[in-house]
Protein backbone atom coordinates (compact mmCIF):
# COMPACT_ATOMS: atom_id res chain seq x y z
CA UNK A 1 0.00 0.00 0.00
CA UNK A 2 1.54 3.33 -1.01
CA UNK A 3 2.49 5.82 1.65
CA UNK A 4 1.99 9.55 1.15
CA UNK A 5 5.39 10.94 2.15
CA UNK A 6 3.94 14.35 2.97
CA UNK A 7 1.28 13.21 5.43
CA UNK A 8 2.54 9.76 6.37
CA UNK A 9 -0.88 8.31 5.58
CA UNK A 10 -1.20 4.76 4.31
CA UNK A 11 -4.96 4.72 3.92
CA UNK A 12 -5.58 2.21 6.69
CA UNK A 13 -4.56 2.15 10.30
CA UNK A 14 -6.58 -0.87 11.43
CA UNK A 15 -5.49 -4.51 11.39
CA UNK A 16 -8.28 -7.07 11.92
CA UNK A 17 -7.79 -10.49 13.50
CA UNK A 18 -9.56 -13.83 13.48
CA UNK A 19 -11.38 -15.05 16.58
CA UNK A 20 -9.02 -15.82 19.49
CA UNK A 21 -5.97 -15.03 17.35
CA UNK A 22 -3.17 -12.49 17.28
CA UNK A 23 -1.61 -13.68 14.04
CA UNK A 24 -1.49 -10.96 11.41
CA UNK A 25 -3.22 -12.20 8.27
CA UNK A 26 -1.50 -11.95 4.88
CA UNK A 27 -3.99 -9.35 3.65
CA UNK A 28 -2.82 -6.93 6.37
CA UNK A 29 0.92 -7.49 5.89
CA UNK A 30 1.23 -4.67 3.29
CA UNK A 31 -0.48 -2.20 5.64
CA UNK A 32 1.86 -3.11 8.50
CA UNK A 33 4.86 -2.99 6.15
CA UNK A 34 3.94 0.51 4.90
CA UNK A 35 3.68 1.89 8.43
CA UNK A 36 6.89 0.11 9.45
CA UNK A 37 8.76 1.59 6.48
CA UNK A 38 7.49 5.05 7.37
CA UNK A 39 8.67 4.66 10.95
CA UNK A 40 12.06 3.31 9.87
CA UNK A 41 12.62 6.28 7.56
CA UNK A 42 11.26 8.91 9.98
CA UNK A 43 13.07 8.50 13.33
CA UNK A 44 11.02 11.25 14.99
CA UNK A 45 7.71 9.51 14.20
CA UNK A 46 6.01 7.66 17.05
CA UNK A 47 2.93 5.44 17.22
CA UNK A 48 0.62 3.98 19.81
CA UNK A 49 -0.64 0.51 18.93
CA UNK A 50 -4.04 -0.14 20.49
CA UNK A 51 -5.10 -3.77 20.87
CA UNK A 52 -8.80 -4.69 21.05
CA UNK A 53 -10.92 -7.81 21.47
CA UNK A 54 -14.58 -8.67 21.08
CA UNK A 55 -16.85 -9.14 24.10
CA UNK A 56 -16.48 -12.90 24.33
CA UNK A 57 -14.11 -14.17 27.00
CA UNK A 58 -13.29 -12.80 30.43
CA UNK A 59 -12.13 -9.22 30.88
CA UNK A 60 -8.65 -10.44 31.87
CA UNK A 61 -8.38 -12.77 28.88
CA UNK A 62 -9.45 -10.01 26.49
CA UNK A 63 -6.92 -7.54 27.94
CA UNK A 64 -4.20 -10.14 27.34
CA UNK A 65 -5.43 -10.88 23.82
CA UNK A 66 -5.52 -7.18 22.95
CA UNK A 67 -1.97 -6.86 24.25
CA UNK A 68 -0.80 -9.80 22.12
CA UNK A 69 -2.43 -8.21 19.05
CA UNK A 70 -0.72 -4.86 19.62
CA UNK A 71 2.59 -6.62 20.30
CA UNK A 72 2.28 -8.66 17.09
CA UNK A 73 2.16 -5.44 15.08
CA UNK A 74 5.01 -3.95 17.16
CA UNK A 75 7.16 -7.01 16.47
CA UNK A 76 6.74 -6.58 12.71
CA UNK A 77 7.52 -2.87 12.99
CA UNK A 78 10.73 -3.69 14.84
CA UNK A 79 11.71 -6.38 12.32
CA UNK A 80 11.31 -3.81 9.53
CA UNK A 81 13.64 -1.31 11.20
CA UNK A 82 11.44 0.81 13.46
CA UNK A 83 13.09 1.63 16.77
CA UNK A 84 11.47 0.28 19.93
CA UNK A 85 11.36 3.87 21.24
CA UNK A 86 8.99 4.79 18.39
CA UNK A 87 6.32 2.28 19.41
CA UNK A 88 4.02 2.17 22.44
CA UNK A 89 1.38 -0.49 22.99
CA UNK A 90 -1.81 -0.49 25.01
CA UNK A 91 -4.64 -3.00 25.33
CA UNK A 92 -8.26 -2.00 25.70
CA UNK A 93 -9.53 -5.58 25.58
CA UNK A 94 -13.28 -5.46 25.03
CA UNK A 95 -13.68 -1.98 26.56
CA UNK A 96 -13.74 0.13 23.36
CA UNK A 97 -15.92 -1.61 20.79
CA UNK A 98 -16.64 0.11 17.49
CA UNK A 99 -19.63 -2.14 16.86
CA UNK A 100 -22.03 -3.02 19.67
CA UNK A 101 -24.32 -5.79 18.45
CA UNK A 102 -23.91 -9.32 19.78
CA UNK A 103 -23.19 -11.13 16.51
CA UNK A 104 -20.21 -12.08 14.34
CA UNK A 105 -20.77 -9.02 12.14
CA UNK A 106 -19.89 -6.81 15.11
CA UNK A 107 -17.40 -9.08 16.83
CA UNK A 108 -15.23 -9.20 13.70
CA UNK A 109 -15.00 -5.38 13.69
CA UNK A 110 -13.92 -5.31 17.34
CA UNK A 111 -11.04 -7.79 16.96
CA UNK A 112 -8.41 -5.29 15.88
CA UNK A 113 -5.20 -3.36 16.43
CA UNK A 114 -5.28 0.35 15.65
CA UNK A 115 -2.21 2.36 14.68
CA UNK A 116 -2.36 5.89 16.11
CA UNK A 117 0.38 8.37 15.23
CA UNK A 118 1.57 10.46 18.16
CA UNK A 119 4.27 12.30 16.21
CA UNK A 120 5.20 12.43 12.53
Amino acid sequence: MPLDSQSGETGSKTIYFDFDSYQIKAEYQPIVAAHAAYLASHPSARVNLQGHADERGSREYNIGLGERRANAVATLFSAAGAADSQVETVSYGEESPIAECHAESCWSQNRRAVIEYLAR
